[in-house]
């Protein structure tokens, strides 16, 4: 758990260290020739990424619960946690490292809108790989990886069209949420390997 966690750390601080001149060439390249007839149906993506983030978790355990499905309240039970883990560190690093958004920095850079808190890292793009990971791991289907990782790649995207974020941002967002994701289900297991242990200690001394 916490190798995870020093390596997502680690991994944010490098790519906020990436040469100012390419993240802000990259972010030009796309933001300043972007089409602005996307900006609407891209911010609304975006937005999504807090819904799905919460509803999936809430929707498969509300399902195992009332099914009684161990399975599903299980994954459910693993995908509330990442989400949890991924809006915790995402809060703590934007606090930390406290960078300003590029439209900020950068006058130029057309921003959709205001955006709230730090650049670094990207907590959209963040949810969004934490969801689609959790889900991927949970269901290793095509069906399931394609759709979610083509999702997630979108909300990156759009966080640079919007002018929300560098290009490092977007990437740390990425490895935070598919870091929280793994370290979520390594968490889980470790919890219930350990509930067998003491339930097995517990009928041998019976």
């Amino acid at each position: 758990m916490k190798r995870i966690f020093a390596i997502t750390f680690l991994t944010c601080a490098s790519l906020s260290g990436l040469a100012q001149g390419w993240d802000l060439k990259k972010l030009e390249d796309i933001n300043l020739g972007r089409n602005t007839d996307m900006d609407k149906p891209l911010n609304f993506l975006s937005n999504s990424t807090d819904y799905l983030a919460v509803g999936f978790p809430v929707g498969m355990l509300a399902v195992g619960f009332a099914k009684d499905d161990a399975s599903l309240k299980q994954e459910g039970f693993q995908m509330a946690t990442t989400t949890v883990m991924t809006y915790g560190l995402g809060y703590v690093l934007k606090k930390v490292i406290d960078k300003e958004r590029p439209y900020v920095t950068h006058p130029h850079i057309q921003n959709y809108k205001e955006f709230s808190g730090g650049s670094f890292p990207s907590g959209s793009t963040a949810l969004a790989f934490a969801t689609g990971t959790s889900l991927s791991l949970s269901y290793p289907k095509w069906y399931v990886i394609l759709p979610s990782t083509l999702y997630a790649c979108t909300v990156g995207y759009s966080r640079l069209h919007l002018g929300a974020h560098y290009p490092s941002d977007v990437f740390a967002g990425a490895a935070l949420g598919i870091g929280t994701a793994f370290a979520s289900r390594k968490l889980n297991q470790w919890v219930r390997n350990e509930g067998k242990k003491k339930k097995l200690k517990q009928q041998m001394h019976e």
